[in-house]
């Protein structure tokens, strides 16, 4: 299961859970009229004048990425690797294997500031600790998920540069890198509901320049984070034996006519769901992430992004109005917004 299907289901999965202060209020922060969290209120500012990213953020890519890069600037090893990849629907992937990514771009994130040190966490229970106190990225570091991550102050830019990470990880649309990835990030709140995150990212084993990639972030207010274990009752890998080329022998043709009945915004408690159609096929994409091809099994029915399949369904109008996720996990209803 790729991180953003993952994140979808286990968000899903989370929210049936007993509740455990996901409703508590978030003291001291700016609300409006209507006591709802002011996203335009100032950022606030620690003792020392900087910018202060704590609170829980709900980050999203938002622009860029490795995708960007043309494919001669790729290596050839690498697209050797990508292809693969794709073709085994990833089922390799370290997210099906229940282990780590590395820096992460999209789901909740908690973040904890202190004058020289600041922690990122996540509800998969892993974290990532960027130093502020003077200290250099380690020369020969032992390879590690989350990398080595030392940070300073650009005005009321948090500039991060990390390096040590292992060759483990996927990167956008399941490309690889090597242990000599390294990344510069440079973090604002723009205000107080607002991140902006840019990254650079090198790797010269790998591809012929950097590429940069943006992502955002939303302040989430009065909640707090549910963990997850990813190997606790784990029952995806063992159906991960198809190739996509499986789904492509059962594959039916339809027109793009009966494919633009289905494009559109479903809702999710864990948030939107975007269908579109490109390269007269249907993609769907969470919160605006990676957009993965979905494959007609009949006119109604096709693959799901990462496994398992999805059903749309129509109301009495002959509208189309919902769809289902078919996962192993379960199933799980949307609807379509109008």
């Amino acid at each position: 299961m790729n991180k953003a299907l993952a994140g979808f289901v286990f968000g899903l999965a989370s929210l049936a859970g007993q509740a455990q202060w996901i409703h508590e209020p978030t003291r001291g922060i700016p609300r409006t009229a209507d006591g709802k969290p002011d996203l335009a209120a100032p950022a606030p500012r620690t003792a020392d004048g900087k910018p202060d990213l704590s609170g829980i953020w709900s980050l999203q890519p938002s622009g860029g990425g490795i995708t960007a890069l043309d494919p001669s600037e790729i290596k050839p090893w690498a697209e050797e690797v990508h292809k693969q990849r794709l073709a085994e629907l990833s089922k390799n992937s370290p997210g099906t294997q229940c282990l780590p990514g590395s820096v992460a771009d999209q789901g909740l994130t908690k973040i904890v500031q202190t004058p020289g040190l600041i922690v990122m966490l996540h509800e998969d229970l892993t974290y990532r600790q960027i130093f502020l106190d003077g200290r250099a990225l380690p020369q020969d570091p032992n390879p590690a998920w989350m990398g080595y991550s030392v940070g300073h102050w650009d005005g009321d830019t948090l500039v991060v540069e990390s390096t040590g990470y292992n060759d483990r990880t996927y990167l956008d649309d399941r490309y690889p890198h090597t242990e000599n990835m390294r990344v510069t990030e440079r973090i604002r709140r723009t205000d107080f509901g607002h991140l902006a995150i840019e990254d650079m990212r090198s790797d010269p084993a790998a591809y012929e320049k950097p590429w940069t990639k943006k992502t955002s972030g939303v302040y989430y207010a009065d909640t707090e984070l549910l963990e997850y274990v990813c190997a606790e009752n784990e029952k995806d890998r063992i159906h991960l034996v198809d190739k996509i080329a499986d789904d492509t022998k059962n594959a039916v043709k339809l027109s793009p006519e009966i494919l633009s009945k289905y494009v559109g915004t479903y809702d999710t408690p864990a948030g939107p769901l975007n269908v579109v159609l490109e390269n007269g096929g249907l993609k769907v994409s969470f919160n605006g992430g990676l957009k993965l091809l979905m494959m007609p099994l009949s006119e109604t029915s096709f693959t799901g992004p990462m496994g398992g399949q999805i059903e749309f369904g129509k109301n009495e109008d002959g509208e189309v109005a919902h769809m289902v996720m078919h996962l192993v996990e379960g199933e799980f209803h949307s609807d379509k917004k109008k």
